[in-house]
């Protein structure tokens, strides 16, 4: 079969691919590297016209990896996404479900272990990047946390998906009353993938490494 084999190749055509097909000229410095890269990683170029994000959100997030921040990532297949030689500060790099008392809280609670993951690492999010990618409950927790008093993080990546909750967690995520720095892909749209893909994006900005 005749196939492009070469990485370098592929990885140089698919951005030279997006640069051509996807209008991202009303965006400057790192966004259009955060854009690029998500939209690489779900292949659809139209993804820009529904991103959102809180001004200087970008900014606020290369600064927080450049100072060493954690990232927090709602799920081991966000975690895995992440591509470390990326990042500038050797920042670690948590899944909110690795505490083994995640499934018994979420009992507890009455709610998903997603969203109770988001409580078992309380104490780790003010400060960190938190990148969410699949489940909304996760968010909504997450901004309910928030909303009680918790410190906030340096910047939410908040890409959950799907049919239930996935719309609306993301709208009370940039309608937020508490200054919250976000970036966000509204409607159902969202994945692990393309959460990670932001963060990497960040990382390579912050970092100058590709």
């Amino acid at each position: 079969m005749d196939y492009c084999r070469d990485p370098k190749e592929i990885y140089e055509r698919s951005f030279s691919v997006i640069r051509e097909e996807a209008d991202l000229s009303s965006y400057s410095g790192a966004m259009v590297s955060i854009i690029t890269r998500m939209i690489h990683a779900c292949g659809m170029v139209d993804i820009h016209r529904d991103i959102v994000a809180s001004a200087r959100a970008e900014d606020e997030g290369i600064e927080a990896l450049k100072g060493g921040a954690e990232i927090i990532c709602d799920t081991g297949m966000t975690q895995r996404g992440v591509i470390k030689k990326f990042l500038p500060a050797e920042n670690p790099v948590l899944c909110a479900l690795d505490d083994p008392g995640v499934p018994d809280l979420a009992q507890e609670m009455g709610n998903t272990r997603s969203a109770a993951g988001m409580d078992s690492v309380s104490e780790r999010i003010p400060g960190a990047v938190v990148v969410i990618g699949n489940a909304p409950t996760a968010l909504f927790r997450l901004l309910e946390k928030i909303g009680e008093g918790l410190d906030p993080p340096a910047l939410i990546l908040g890409f959950p998906v799907g049919f239930v909750g996935a719309e609306e967690s993301k709208e009370a995520l940039i309608s937020n009353t508490w200054g919250l720095s976000f970036l966000t892909l509204t409607g159902r749209r969202g994945g692990s993938a393309i959460a990670a893909a932001a963060l990497n994006g960040l990382a390579v900005e912050a970092s100058g490494r590709f």
